[in-house]
C-alpha cells in the first residue's frame, strides 16, 4: 500500500515535471516569437523609416534641382538683358560716331570756308591796289595802299590765333629760331642772340607753324 502510494506520488511529480517544462517550453516558445515580432516589428519600422529618409533626400534633391533651375533661368535673365543693354550701347555709340564724323567733316568745310570769306577782303584791296597804281601820281598813295593791305592781312591772321615770332634782339631759340648762319656780333651784348632775320616764323596759337630764319652773332 505504502508502494502504491509512493509509486504514485513519484508519477505525480513526473507528470508535474513534465508539464512544467511544457509550460516552460511554451513559455519559450511564447518569448521566441515575441521577440521574434518585437524583431519583425523593428525591421518594419527600421524599413519604414528608411523609407522615410529615401523620400526626404529625393525631394531634397528636386528641391535642389529646382533651386539650380531658378538661378539658371535668372542667370539667363541677367545676360540678356546684358546683351540688351551692350546691343543697344554699340548701335549709340556707332550713331554717335557717325555723326560726330559727319560733324566734323561739316566744320571743316565751314571752317575753311570762314578763312577764305575772310581772306577776300585783302584780295578786293589788292585789286583796288593795282587799279590806282596806273592812275596814282604820287608814290605814297601806293605805299599806304598797300600798308593798308598789309594791315588788314596781319589783322586777319591774329583773328586766326597766328601771330608773328618775335626773334631780333632775342636770345637764340632752337624751338622758335632757325639758325641760317653765324656772323661777328656788332655789339658784345648780341653775342648768342639774333641778330637779324631773314624770314619771319609764326605761330598757330602756341604751336609753331613755321621757324623764324634768323642770322645769329658770335
Amino acid at each position: 500500500m505504502a508502494k502504491n502510494k509512493q509509486k504514485n506520488k513519484d508519477v505525480q511529480e513526473q507528470e508535474s515535471s513534465i508539464v512544467d517544462k511544457d509550460l516552460n517550453k511554451s513559455k519559450d516558445i511564447d518569448a521566441t516569437e515575441a521577440k521574434s515580432v518585437e524583431g519583425e516589428d523593428l525591421k518594419e519600422d527600421a524599413e519604414k523609416n528608411e523609407h522615410k529618409e529615401d523620400q526626404k533626400e529625393e525631394s531634397d534633391k528636386e528641391a535642389e534641382v529646382l533651386s539650380e533651375n531658378d538661378e539658371l533661368a535668372k542667370m539667363s535673365m541677367q545676360l540678356a538683358d546684358m546683351k540688351d543693354k551692350y546691343l543697344r550701347l554699340s548701335a549709340e555709340f556707332d550713331n554717335y560716331r557717325k555723326r560726330t564724323l559727319k560733324e566734323k567733316m561739316e566744320l571743316t568745310k565751314s571752317a575753311g570756308s570762314s578763312i577764305l570769306l575772310n581772306v577776300l577782303p585783302v584780295v578786293d584791296n589788292f585789286e583796288r591796289a593795282l587799279k590806282s597804281i596806273d592812275d596814282a601820281k604820287e608814290i605814297d598813295a601806293v605805299k599806304q595802299g598797300i600798308e593798308l593791305i598789309y594791315t588788314t592781312f596781319i589783322d586777319f591772321l591774329k583773328q586766326q590765333g597766328v601771330h608773328c615770332i618775335d626773334a631780333i634782339n632775342q636770345d637764340f631759340n632752337t624751338d622758335e629760331h632757325e639758325a641760317l648762319t653765324k656772323i661777328p656780333s656788332p655789339k658784345p651784348e648780341l653775342k648768342g642772340k639774333v641778330v637779324d632775320v631773314v624770314e619771319k616764323g609764326y605761330k598757330l596759337h602756341d604751336k609753331v607753324i613755321r621757324f623764324s630764319k634768323v642770322v645769329v652773332g658770335e
